[in-house]
C-alpha cells in the first residue's frame, strides 16, 4: 500500500497524480473507496487527484459500474491509448520501428534493411520519415506521441544517450541522437543499448516470470542484458553487459576484432566471424542469417561452427552464471534461429562449468518475443519514463 507521505505534496491536486495512476495501471478498475482504502488518503484527496487524471485522460471511467447494494459506484481505470510511443530497435543491418499504445500493444509496425553503417544522419532521417508513415498508418498524429525510444547496436553513454567508440557504427561515436531526432520530432527522446532494450521487453512481456534473467544477443556481434531485481542493470555508464569483448581461450584466439583487440568473443562466436569461415569453406554465406540458413539446410560444417560458438559463448556464460546466479538465461539474435544446434553447446559448457547451486534451477532457452523484443523493450523504456510518478506529477501542474 502507499502511504499517504508519498501521495501528498502541496494543495495542488496534481500533486501525487502520478502516484494513483501507478496503482491503476495493473488494469483493474477501481472505484473511489478502493483507492481510498488503498492509499488511506481522504476522499476529497482522492477525488482532487482522479479529476487531475481524468482531465488529461489518463484516467477513464470503466465500462461497468460496481453496486454494494446502494448508489451504484462509477470504477475508474488506466487509458493505455492516452497516449502513443514511438519506438525503433536498430540493429548492424535490420531495423524494427514501431507505434505502440502506453500498454506496449502494436499498432503499426515495419522491418526493413538499414544497415547502421550508412551513418547517423542517413539512419535517424529515414527513421523520422517512416515514424511518420506510421503514424499515418494507424491515424495518429506526433501531437499523440509522448516520446521516442531508440536502440542502438553499440555502448550508449546512459545519461546523454550517445553512441561511445561503438566498433560497428562509423561516424555515429558522441552523436547527439536524443537532441537531433527530438529537434525533428518535438518528444523526449531516450536512447540505450539495443541488448538492454531486448533484455528489457522480454521482462515486461513476463513470460519468463524470472526476476533475474539475462539476454543474450548473438548475431553479427555479441552481447547480453541484465535484469536484477526486476530492474535493467546498466553499470555506471551504461557499459553493463558488453561480454561480445572478453577474450575467450580457443584454437582462434589470435583473430582480430573489430574493436582493435584480439581473441574477443564476438570475433571467434559472432555471425559475421562464422559466415566469413563458411565461405573461406566455400559456402554461400554473407552474414549470420545466411548461416543460420544453412543449418537449417542440414549443412554438417554450419552445424559443427554453431555448435563451437555455442561453446564459446558458454565459456563466458559459465563465468557469469556463478556470478550473478540468474533464474534464466534468454538467447536471441538472428543465430537463436539456429535453435537447438546452438543451445546443445551453450548448455553443454555452462552447466559443466557452473556451481551446482548456481544451475540448479536454470533455464536456458531462445527468447519468447524474438525479433521483436528490441522495440518492445524501446517503448517500455519510453513508457516507464513518462509514466513515472514524478513525470506525471510533472505534466500536469505544467
Amino acid at each position: 500500500m502507499l502511504t499517504e507521505s508519498v501521495l501528498t505534496g502541496t494543495s495542488s491536486p496534481a500533486v501525487g497524480a502520478g502516484a494513483l495512476l501507478a496503482l491503476l495501471r495493473d488494469g483493474r478498475a477501481r472505484t473511489r473507496a478502493e483507492l481510498v482504502e488503498l492509499t488511506g488518503l481522504a476522499r476529497s484527496t482522492v477525488s482532487l487527484r482522479l479529476d487531475a487524471l481524468l482531465g488529461q485522460r489518463w484516467v477513464v471511467p470503466a465500462d461497468d459500474v460496481i453496486s454494494s447494494g446502494g448508489r451504484p459506484a462509477t470504477a475508474f481505470t488506466f487509458n493505455s491509448s492516452a497516449r502513443i510511443v514511438l519506438a525503433a530497435d536498430l540493429g548492424a543491418t535490420h531495423a524494427r520501428l514501431a507505434v505502440t499504445d502506453l500498454a506496449a500493444t502494436t499498432l503499426a509496425e515495419r522491418e526493413a534493411e538499414m544497415p547502421i553503417a550508412r551513418g547517423p544522419e542517413t539512419v535517424l532521417t529515414w527513421l523520422v520519415d517512416t515514424f511518420r508513415e506510421l503514424l499515418a498508418e494507424c491515424d495518429r498524429r506526433l501531437t499523440d506521441v509522448c516520446g521516442v525510444g531508440v536502440g542502438l547496436p553499440g555502448p550508449v553513454e546512459h545519461d546523454t544517450g550517445k553512441p561511445v567508440n561503438p566498433p560497428i557504427m562509423p561516424g555515429w561515436d558522441g552523436f547527439p541522437v536524443p537532441d537531433w531526432l527530438g529537434a525533428r520530432l518535438g518528444v523526449p527522446v531516450l536512447v540505450d543499448n539495443d541488448v538492454n532494450m531486448m533484455a528489457l521487453g522480454e521482462y515486461w512481456a513476463g513470460r519468463s516470470g524470472a526476476e533475474h534473467l539475462v539476454y543474450v544477443k548473438i548475431g553479427t556481434g555479441i552481447g547480453c542484458g541484465i535484469i536484477s531485481g526486476r530492474s535493467l542493470h546498466r553499470g555506471a555508464q551504461g557499459a553493463a553487459g558488453d561480454i561480445g569483448h572478453i577474450r575467450v581461450p580457443s584454437s582462434e584466439e589470435n583473430v582480430v576484432c573489430r574493436c582493435g583487440n584480439i581473441g574477443c568473443l564476438e570475433a571467434v562466436a559472432g555471425g559475421a566471424a562464422l559466415a566469413a569461415r563458411l565461405r573461406a569453406a566455400g559456402q554461400e554465406a554473407a552474414d549470420s542469417r545466411d548461416v543460420v540458413r544453412l543449418v537449417r539446410a542440414g549443412n554438417t560444417e554450419a552445424i559443427r561452427l554453431v555448435r563451437q560458438a555455442g561453446r564459446e559463448v558458454g565459456v563466458v556464460l559459465a563465468s557469469i552464471v556463478n556470478f550473478f546466479n540468474p533464474a534464466m538465461i534468454l538467447i536471441g539474435g538472428d543465430l537463436a534461429g539456429a535453435g537447438e544446434h546452438l543451445l546443445a553447446g551453450l548448455r553443454e559448457v555452462i552447466y559443466s562449468r557452473s556451481l551446482p547451486l548456481a544451475t540448479q534451477h536454470l533455464s536456458i532457452r531462445v527468447s519468447d518475443l524474438g525479433d521483436r523484443a528490441g522495440v518492445v523493450g524501446a517503448a517500455v523504456m519510453i513508457i516507464e519514463h513518462m509514466l513515472s510518478p514524478e513525470a506525471v506529477d510533472q505534466a500536469l501542474s505544467a
